[in-house]
């Protein structure tokens, strides 16, 4: 008879198995099992003493309304080849949060090409993912230098920017103090800070690589700017590498979403490439409302109905949101709006920028008013998660 899975925390020897395992499924290393190590959770699942399923988790802080929230991000998650379609993922999955709900995370987010297995478990994609390429003569004819200070290296100063930018967004996270060295130590970035050395307005993060043939591929990891000065003084810089690099790519979700290049170019000749998105599920709804920041002066009170996690039964709530602080409580009767988890998720972060969009969607309502008081409460940010683990 064949031993049932058994899930567990990986010591050392399960460590190694899981580490080999992912690399043959993936069909390359996996860097980061090594590099977050220390970091991170890792849990695998187990059977006839051999490991079959593994992946790691990290508590961190994600920005939503300006806050930090406690998430769980889901990472290198693998599944032995000739072990799949068992539900294994699901049920390591479950126990990979499990540690992290207790130590406080009320939501969890994850990058993930298996959009349709994550979405039946109660994630959903807040907005949609591109990377770009643009000539680099494009740039330089379009931006000039206005000759602002540029300092190479990060610099204290640079990651204090970085994390006040960040707090503008619904979805960035906040960078603990091994970030930096990790992400340069995985991509080899090149680092430069824009404006007055003591308080810089801009943080460009570069990756380069020979070109196979001639010059060198330069791509955008981190775009961090205060104002429209440095925006463009950032892109004119982009642009000063026409002679090496004959095209800048903005790694996926890296180019903030904001229209600069839509408004500024002579000719707008952009190529986008889409990307799996990231995916954002709510795990304690009470805490997660009362963490998250709320637009200050906005009073907003929506009876909801919302999916329950089990996704069989609906539960009537009652959300309130008064002068920058929320709560929800659970109430008898019915709600105004129905959501399930996936469209709760989505509403979090900011996705519905209209009641048409989340009508045409399935977000049911009894009215429309209602439908647009409740969007209202997030859209004062919008989703952008430019960080990848």
């Amino acid at each position: 008879m064949t031993d049932p899975v058994r899930i567990m925390e990986a010591d050392e020897p399960l460590w190694q198995e899981y580490n080999e395992l992912a690399t043959r499924s993936y069909g390359h290393p996996v860097g980061d099992i090594t590099r977050l190590r220390d970091h991170a959770d890792i849990r695998v699942a187990v059977r006839d003493g051999r490991v079959i399923a593994g992946g790691l988790s990290l508590l961190l802080h994600q920005f939503f309304g300006g806050a930090p929230v406690p998430s769980a991000i889901i990472s290198a998650g693998a599944v032995a080849p000739e072990e799949r379609g068992d539900r294994i993922a699901s049920r390591l999955l479950t126990e990979r949060l499990r540690p992290l709900r207790e130590n406080g995370a009320v939501i969890s987010t994850v990058w993930t090409t298996s959009n349709g297995h994550l979405r039946r478990l109660g994630w959903q994609a807040p907005v949609p993912v591109f990377a770009w390429s643009i000539a680099t003569e494009d740039l330089k004819r379009t931006f000039t230098r206005s000759r602002m200070d540029i300092e190479h290296g990060r610099a204290q100063e640079g990651e204090e920017l970085q994390r006040r930018l960040a707090q503008q967004w619904n979805g960035p996270i906040l960078r603990p103090d091994w970030w930096p060295g990790w992400l340069d130590d995985k991509r080899e970035l090149t680092t430069y800070r824009f404006g007055p050395p003591q308080t810089p307005t801009g943080l460009l993060s570069l990756a380069m690589k020979r070109h196979p043939r001639h010059g060198m591929e330069l791509t955008v990891h981190d775009f961090w700017a205060a104002d429209t000065q440095t925006v463009n003084e950032m892109m004119a810089f982009l642009g000063s590498h026409h002679t090496r690099a004959p095209a800048i790519h903005f790694r996926r979700s890296a180019l903030p979403p904001y229209p600069t290049l839509l408004h500024h170019l002579h000719r707008y000749r952009l190529t986008a490439e889409a990307w799996h998105p990231w995916m954002l599920r709510i795990l304690d709804l009470p805490e997660a409302i009362r963490l998250r920041g709320w637009p200050t002066g906005l009073n907003v009170s929506v009876p909801l109905e919302i999916e329950s996690e089990t996704g069989d039964t609906w539960q009537s709530y009652l959300l309130e949101v008064k002068d920058g602080t929320g709560q929800i409580s659970a109430t008898p009767g019915h709600g105004d709006v129905r959501l399930t988890r996936g469209q709760l998720a989505v509403w979090y972060a900011g996705g519905y920028q209209t009641a048409a969009a989340a009508e045409l969607v399935g977000v049911a309502a009894k009215s429309r008013y209602a439908l647009t008081q409740l969007i209202r409460a997030t859209t004062d940010m919008e989703p952008w998660l430019p960080d990848h683990i």
